[in-house]
């Protein structure tokens, strides 16, 4: 086992599919380091196979955080995210132990690195109001006026992420201004916390290969019982908050359970949308700054069994290299 000479936080970031979780694993046990993940869908009970949650074997050791804290039918914000990461940060800091925290979620990685972008408070009148008119005219319609007066924002969000499309649409009508023009000025990094050293590893594949993966995934998904596990949870009688009901992989099967389309079809629009996504990571991740990049060849994929293969192991030193070097300065951007 290695030792770090402070206690830091490692960030392991990629596109979905990419095999973060796998590789997060092995860092943290090769460096007793816990894994904290950055998965906004991950922290629903019962959303496991549609979102390649680690089964309770893998959860145990190394120990991992923010999965399974919440309800589907609860809302789940950013700032609970950053209040329950903050606390298990602290308690691994001070019993010794670095962290390996691991995901994809945009928001939730930027408000734990740099801070919570605020804005104006909510006003329920106005949310009220917008929900009302999402409910009468659709989603599609509310995304459509985002993107009159922030097309930044809307290129951001899917129509479908009602939640974030309705205080974009806030903040404009509070402010007179866009949120992304607000966002873009906010000096994140002077929110950050002096205590945390972070290291941000960038986990990246060709585009077809990415693209295969992400055909393979949803296939093995639908094997292990994706479309079941999504029927129980949208027949649950307390019903699915506004934030995991639009989670890629259940949106598109709750459509099909809803007569919008078949399953067949609904299984095909959840490669489309997984592909999407992975497009807007790809992008965010080329942006983000201190990010070294470590590139993974076919031959160095996480196997299915539990026996690595050479390529896999080359793949986790090249990364624990990364990890117990010195941090790289945030004016390095990732390429």
């Amino acid at each position: 086992m290695r030792e770090l000479r402070e206690s830091r936080v490692i960030g392991v970031l990629g596109c979905t599919a990419a095999g973060k979780g796998e590789l997060a694993r092995a860092l943290a046990s090769a460096l007793g380091a816990d894994v904290l993940s950055i998965d906004s869908m991950k922290v629903y009970r019962g959303m496991d196979v549609g979102t390649a949650k680690p089964d309770a074997a893998q959860r145990a050791q190394p120990v991992h955080h923010l999965i399974d804290v919440a309800d589907p039918w609860e809302s789940f914000s950013a700032a609970r995210f950053v209040e329950l990461a903050d606390a298990a940060i602290d308690a691994a800091h001070a019993a010794g132990r670095p962290v390996v925290a691991v995901g994809g979620t945009v928001l939730y990685f930027r408000a734990l690195h740099d801070g919570l972008f605020a804005g104006p408070g909510a006003d329920t009148a106005l949310r009220a109001e917008l929900r009302e008119r999402a409910t009468r005219l659709g989603s599609a319609a509310l995304h459509a006026e985002l993107a009159a007066v922030d097309p930044v924002a809307a290129a951001r969000l899917h129509p479908n992420d009602l939640r974030r499309v309705e205080r974009a649409l806030e903040v404009h009508r509070l402010t007179g201004r866009p949120i992304s023009e607000l966002q873009s000025q906010w000096d994140g990094p002077a929110q950050r916390r002096p205590d945390r050293r972070w290291v941000l590893i960038g986990l990246r594949h060709d585009r077809e290969t990415a693209a295969r993966r992400i055909n393979d995934r949803v296939r093995r998904m639908v094997q292990r019982g994706l479309v079941d596990e999504a029927r129980r949870l949208w027949s649950d009688p307390r019903g699915i908050s506004a934030q995991a009901r639009q989670a890629v992989g259940y949106a598109e099967l709750y459509d099909a359970f809803e007569g919008r389309c078949d399953v067949e079809s609904a299984i095909e629009r959840i490669k489309v949308n997984s592909r999407r996504l992975a497009k807007q990571q790809r992008t965010w991740l080329r942006r983000t700054a201190g990010l070294r990049w470590l590139d993974a060849e076919a031959r160095a994929e996480a196997p299915v069994s539990a026996e690595r293969t050479g390529g896999f192991e080359a793949l986790l030193q090249r990364a624990l290299e990364m990890a117990t070097a010195a941090p790289v300065d945030d004016d390095q951007r990732g390429g």
